[in-house]
Parts: structure tokens; sequence; C-alpha cells
């Protein structure tokens, strides 16, 4: 068997969130479950029929374990593997063989995260991921991380292409812009390129505004076997190809702050889809931060290096405009509860499955989601198709 064989092989077939935005009065559990009990039933499916789980958390190391007992499930495949916001893209393709071994027959993805409300503050929380995951060459430093390291990453790509902070401020604009059309998103108030100038600086060159929103929310998923989708209720959306990268855990350790593990985790997905990026009609990027988008673009071949400054430039990832990238709002204004990637891809599908109202694009085949970890530590990429793209 090789990668190309499992090419459309599994489908989605229900998705789900909960709580996105703010949710008082909920654990991280209750809204994972809240999630993962909407998307069984999106799928046509009852939690008795869920033998397969991919989860993960930022909190806790067992994390599969609380889940497999609060959802009163016995899997006969389980994957808590955890590589950062990425985790959930990641998990396709470990779900994939499970799936076309016969290990397992529908395989539930899910999330929750109470970081808005949680009675924990953002510096506790700081704190306690650096004594959970000390980086020996930046944590005696105490930088103020992540927005610090992305800043890094930003800077260097202004002095090395000549980006400029009105190019990031494109890219929150035009998240904006998609999140006025999405009544779930978070927040939906104008934003202007000389607002996001204007903002206050968080970490040079970025201000408050290139940096994602703090939420709470559940995401989940359902992967089957293609065969068995074609039964389901929903239009089934199709793996096409999957893809998963690390090159370093600290950003002091990546060779080239312009370039990530996303340029081989998305040359992985592509080979596997047998597409490319100039095949995608729609775009769903991991954007915790305005540079974030930047990078991916380039890296996942929708613009050369050091291009994708121009290609934003005048709403050219907004509504009407050359790409539709996040068309949710992304991490910057819908939705971002610790890690965002399950989000993009439950984003991604109901853009194929035709559902997004206002924001929808028009005859939408084939999506990428696209995962990111860390401090531009992991990447994942996911291929995803229509049964017209088979």
């Amino acid at each position: 068997m090789n990668l190309s064989s499992l090419r459309g092989s599994a489908a989605i077939v229900g998705v789900a969130t909960f709580g996105c935005g703010e949710a008082p009065g909920f654990s991280e559990m209750e809204l994972l479950a809240r999630s993962a009990h909407a998307a069984v039933t999106d799928a046509g499916l009852k939690m008795s029929d869920i033998d397969g789980l991919c989860t993960a958390s930022v909190g806790s190391t067992m994390w599969s374990m609380p889940v497999v007992e609060y959802l009163g499930i016995r899997p006969t495949f389980i994957d808590s593997t955890m590589v950062g916001g990425s985790s959930f893209i990641a998990h396709l393709l470990p779900a994939m063989h499970a799936l076309q071994s016969g290990q397992c027959n529908a395989v539930l993805v899910c999330y929750g995260s109470t970081q808005r409300t949680s009675t924990f503050g953002r510096r506790e929380i700081a704190q306690a991921r650096r004594w959970m995951d000390p980086q020996p060459y930046e944590t005696p430093y105490e930088p103020f991380n992540p927005p610090s390291a992305y800043a890094l990453a930003a800077s260097r790509h202004m002095h090395q292409y000549g980006t400029t902070r009105r190019d990031l401020a494109e890219v929150a604009v035009a998240a904006r812009r998609w999140a006025q059309l999405n009544p779930e998103a978070f927040v939906r108030d104008p934003l202007s390129i000389d607002d996001v100038l204007a903002a206050r600086m968080v970490s040079d060159p970025l201000s408050v505004r290139d940096c994602c929103l703090v939420t709470d929310g559940g995401g989940a998923y359902v992967l089957v076997r293609a065969e068995r989708a074609k039964d389901l209720p929903r239009p089934p959306v199709y793996v096409l190809g999957n893809g998963t990268a690390v090159w370093n855990r600290q950003i002091s350790a990546m060779p080239d702050l312009t370039v990530t593990a996303a340029t081989q985790s998305g040359r992985e997905a592509y080979a596997m889809a047998g597409l490319g990026a100039k095949d995608m009609d729609v775009v769903q990027l991991y954007d915790a931060f305005t540079i974030n988008t930047l990078l991916f673009l380039e890296d996942l071949g929708f613009c050369k290096k050091g291009e994708a400054g121009a290609f934003v430039r005048d709403g050219g990832i907004a509504p009407g405009g050359r790409l539709p990238v996040n068309t949710n709002g992304g991490g910057l204004s819908c939705v971002h509860p610790g890690m965002y990637g399950i989000f993009a891809l439950i984003e991604a599908v109901r853009q194929l499955r035709g559902e997004c109202g206002a924001r929808q694009v028009a005859g939408a085949q084939t999506a990428i989601a696209h995962g990111n970890g860390g401090t531009l530590s992991s990447q994942s990429t996911a291929v995803l198709g229509t049964a017209a793209t088979l």
C-alpha cells in the first residue's frame, strides 16, 4: 500500500462546533462532548457507532483517557498525538490507515478549550506552558511567546523581501471581511488597514490586530470509509491528501525564519492527492498571526517566496479577491480557542458541502486546510474534495 492508494479512501461525514466565542460555565470536556455529539448526529450516526478516537489537549498528556470515559465509548483505535494546533489535521492519515486496515469503522476527532473564560489568566497559562514545555535556548530569557516568536519571523520576512506592516494589515482586514459574512464569527466589527496600523503594539512589528483571538470553543468531525459514506445523509467530503512535517520546536532553531515545514507537508499532501495549489478552490490557513498567512501562501505554492505581501494587497484574499482564504474569518476574527486546526478543517468541509450562506464560495470542489503548531514548529496539510474530484 502506498499513500496514493489511500486517496479518497475515507470521507468526512459529520462536522460540528459548539460554544465558539465565550462559553462561561462550561468545562473543556463539556465543550468537546457537545461538539462531538453534534458531529456524530450530523453524520447520521450514534455515539455507539464510534470505534476510533483522535484527540489532544494542551493541558493534559493523557487526555484521550478521560475523553473515552466521558463519551462512554470503547474505541479500538486511539491517537492522542499532540503536535500543537496542527494535531487535528495530522490525525487524518493515521485514522485513514486504521479505517482501511479494518481496525475501526468510524473515527471521531474532537477538541474543546475554555481558554477565554478559564479561571486561569493568560499570564498563568503562559507560565504553565514554559514549565511543561521548556525550550533550552529561549525559556531562560522569558520571551513573550508565542507573539514574539512570530514577530521574529515577520521581521525577517520584512527585511528580506520588503514586506510591510500594511501587507500584514491586509491579512487581518481580509479575515474580518469574511467574518462579517459569518454569523458564527466572534468578532464582526468593521476593521480598516489604518485601524490595524494604529492598534497597540504587542511585539514589534505585530500589533494586537495582527494576533489571533482568545476564545472558547469545541470542534469535532467524523471520518468513515468512502463506501460507507455514500449511505450517510450528508454529502461526503473526501480526504484526497494529507502530510505532516516537523523541523523544529523553538523558533530559534529554524534554519530560515521565512521558510516553514509547510513546504514539506504541502508537497506530500499534493502528491498524495495528485493536485497542486492551482487546483484549490478554497484555502483555510492557520492564522494565529498575520505573518502565518503570508508564509503559508508562499510555502504551499500559491505564490513565490517573498511575494505574499503583493499577493494579499488590495483585498487579494478577501471576499471578491483572487483567492478565498479563511472564509470563516479564521483565528484572527472567527474563533481561536488555544488550537485552531480543527476549525480550519471544519470550515473547509462546510464550504465543500455548500453550507456557508453569504460567505459560500460558488462551485467549490476542492479545498486545502492547513494547520500550524507551536512556534512555526509543526505543519499539517490536508487536501479535500467532493465526489466530483474522485
